[in-house]
This record gives structure tokens, sequence and C-alpha cells, in this order.
């Protein structure tokens, strides 16, 4: 297991290799289709996105409402490929590693080659696991989109595997 502290170094990127598996640390982003859309519409009309991309870690995820007591509720990945069409877009923006399941279309792997960054696969259908790496959760923006609202999470050694590297190696087939 690799430990990792954000914000992640490009020699760091560049030391991970497809199957790697690491321990996440530090100020993640949710964002899922919707968000991603609604980022997107802002970088076209050439406005300021709701988070900092360059070097931003976007985790694809909806998390539930926390129950009393909590941090947040369950916050399992969704499927990576829905937000295939917005993804180069915010890799060339600066965001450097995606946080989701399943495999990754063509465009996105250019991306992460052109730009150097990574995909890190969350383990699916285990969102109760993942929400206990969670220590902090905040509304960050689109609150109207509900659990697909962006969202600042602070993790602590979130496990995750390197499902694409840097060169475009993935474990994904």
């Amino acid at each position: 297991m690799i430990n990792l502290t954000l914000p992640i170094s490009d020699k760091q990127i560049r030391s991970l290799k497809a199957g790697d598996t690491v321990a996440l640390s530090g100020v993640i982003h949710t964002a899922r289709d919707a968000a991603h859309k609604r980022i997107c519409e802002t970088l076209e009309k050439r406005e300021q996105p709701p988070i900092e991309l360059d070097g931003a870690v976007i985790y694809y995820c909806g998390p539930t409402p926390a129950r009393e007591g909590e941090v947040i509720g369950s916050c399992g990945p969704t499927t990576s490929a829905r937000m295939d069409d917005y993804a180069p877009t915010l890799i060339a923006q600066g965001a450097k590693i995606m946080i989701g399941k399943g495999k990754r279309s063509e465009a996105v792997r250019d991306a992460v080659v052109k730009y150097g960054g990574l995909y890190l696969a969350a383990v699916g259908g285990a969102g109760a696991l993942m929400k206990s790496y969670v220590k902090k959760c905040d509304l960050i923006a689109y609150g109207d989109l509900g659990c697909e609202a962006v969202y600042a999470l602070e993790v602590e050694n979130m496990e995750l595997i390197v499902a694409m590297d840097c060169l475009g190696n993935t474990i994904l087939r």
C-alpha cells in the first residue's frame, strides 16, 4: 500500500503504476455527471468553476445524507463512463485524479496521458465502507442537485487501486 497525501506532485503521479494500491488522504471533491455538465458550461462561458481544477481530485460519487451523529451517508463510487464526455475538459484544466469505478473511454485515456493524471478505482457496492474514510464533508456548489452537488470531502487513508496510470496503462479490460 502506497500512502499518498494531497496535494500530489507530478513526480508522485509518474511513480504510480496500474495495479498499485494506494491510501489517499487529503481533500477531494465529489462530482457526478450533472455537476460535470455545469462545470463545463461554466468553463465555456470563461467563468470560474466552483472548485480549483488545477490539481483537483474528483470522486465520482453522490453521497447520501448523513444520519444524526455521522459525517456523511453512503458514498460509494458511481460508474465513471458517465463522466467521459466531460472528463477530458476537466483534465485539460488541471484535474489530476479521478476516482470511480469501471472502464474509461479512449478520450479520457488520451487526456490522462497528455496531461499526466490518474484514474483510481474504488470498490463498487461498498458505500458504507467508503464513508468510513471521510472525516469531514462540506457542500461547495450546486446544492439544488441534491446528492449530485459538489462536496469537499476530507478523507483519510482511502484505499484505492490505480486503474489507469499516467502512461495510459490500465487494469480494466
